[in-house]
């Protein structure tokens, strides 16, 4: 796969699975709806205030998004997460993600919290490749 179509894949699966680790070693996933920021190579994710998810990346800040589309094309996003305040950020993700708004009145909404995932690996593979392979962003 090439780069574009990773980026495609992101862009267009409208949402990626987000696994933290909670204790020592007990896997948590949830769905969310990242943001890929091209320029920085970092996922932004909107969290809620009160979010198990940031004292598991607190404690532990390796994270994990896989994405998948209808054709099962998917990409792994495995980064380093940083629990933020950014509000360029906030602002991006508050505008191209449309949903954010059920949950935000706007970027200024003490309960929006941003999860930034500086990407280090990335793996992707289509159901006719024998193996995924490593995409380098």
């Amino acid at each position: 796969m090439t780069k574009e179509e990773v980026i495609d894949l992101i862009t267009d699966a409208g949402y990626g699975m987000l696994a933290t680790t909670e204790g020592a070693d007990q896997p948590r996933v949830r769905p969310m709806m990242p943001y890929y920021d091209e320029d920085s190579n970092t996922l932004i994710v909107a969290l809620l205030g009160n979010s198990r998810t940031i004292e598991q990346v607190k404690a532990n800040p390796k994270v994990e998004v896989c994405f998948v589309d209808r054709k099962m094309w998917f990409a792994r996003v495995t980064g380093t997460g940083t629990i933020s305040d950014n509000k360029d950020y906030k602002e991006i993700l508050f505008n191209n993600v449309p949903m954010l708004r059920q949950y935000f009145g706007s970027v200024e909404d003490p309960n929006f919290v941003l999860l930034e995932i500086k990407v280090t690996n990335l793996e992707a593979s289509t159901p006719h490749q024998k193996a995924p392979e490593t995409i380098t962003l």
